[in-house]
């Protein structure tokens, strides 16, 4: 009598099969789906809805015809805003904010430290709808808490959403994020052994000495992590929309907002899927460029340390 084994391959495939199912439904069909699309002029409405039409590259020729790329409220000028809103809100602001805020956490009494971390993971946990409109009612002009304490104060008060919103949703991404990056890096430093920074205090190293020879070399796998996650859920960011609704003027407008726009506004479906298609490129592209920098340091550190 054959034996059964829970180990065969025939009982593990049945154990995939579910999950394997959900993600081709979910995810690999709308992928391909949206790559078909994508050569297509469908629409929402119209005769396009029903009878779209193949029109190859014509949609990806559209988003990159050079006498409207860098006109704002285009797809040239939303991959600039886009770019530029990675650049200070995912590296400048949240990589090194939260890397400075967990390397301070390190100096600070058990008790105060758990306090810190639980607020961090609640700022972190809390709905994105929810962060946005708390956000919104801080700013307003009329009634914004923060313009209530500044004329208190007798400051006069700013319509920071009318006149600088570019900033406002950078320091807003920046404060949202940096709570994810606080948190990867302060378990990276958890776990290096405490002997190495007894022996540097011994020696007389400073805190920045010990930050830059013994705490960054070791962490190098998880900064190189926290820039692919931050990087990517950066770039295709929706909540500022909560904020500033691409405006004024389209200057806010990210990649996200655009693409929504395009196909949810405008109801130009075969457009919208070019949009997602470059969108899913950039992002496969910013992964392997940061996975093989990763790789490059794993293959210094294995050859330096034979």
């Amino acid at each position: 009598m054959k034996q059964f084994s829970l180990l065969s391959r025939r009982v593990a495939a049945l154990f995939l099969a579910p999950g394997a199912i959900l993600v081709g439904l979910f995810i690999l069909l709308p992928f391909f789906w949206v790559i078909f699309v994508s050569f297509t002029n469908r629409t929402l409405l119209g005769r396009t809805a029903l009878n779209p039409e193949f029109v190859g590259l014509q949609n990806y020729v559209r988003l990159f015809d050079p006498a409207t790329f860098f006109t704002r409220g285009q797809f040239g000028s939303s991959l600039i805003i886009t770019t530029e809103f990675v650049l200070l809100s995912a590296l400048v602001g949240q990589a090194l904010l939260g890397l400075l805020l967990a390397w301070l956490m390190q100096a600070i009494r058990p008790g105060l430290k758990r306090f810190v971390e639980a607020m961090v993971i609640g700022a972190w946990i809390l709905p994105e709808v929810v962060i946005g409109f708390a956000w919104f009612a801080f700013l307003d002009y009329d009634n914004g808490t923060l313009n209530m304490i500044m004329r208190g104060l007798g400051l006069p008060p700013g319509d920071f959403l009318l006149q600088q919103p570019f900033w406002v949703i950078v320091i807003f991404n920046t404060w949202r994020g940096a709570a994810f990056s606080m948190m990867l890096f302060n378990s990276a430093f958890a776990s290096i052994p405490p002997s190495y920074f007894q022996a540097a205090d011994v020696a007389g190293a400073s805190s920045w000495q010990k930050f830059r020879d013994i705490a960054l070399p070791l962490i190098r796998g998880h900064v190189v992590t926290d820039l692919i996650l931050i990087t990517m859920w950066t770039f295709n960011v929706f909540t500022p929309f909560l904020l500033t609704h691409g405006g004024p003027a389209y200057r806010t407008e990210l990649l996200s907002i655009y693409n929504y726009r395009v196909a949810f506004r405008d109801f130009e479906f075969g457009k919208g899927a070019a949009v997602g298609v470059i969108i899913m490129l950039i992002n496969l592209v910013l992964a392997l460029i940061y996975l093989s920098i990763g790789r490059r340091k794993s293959k210094a550190e294995k050859e330096a340390a034979t």
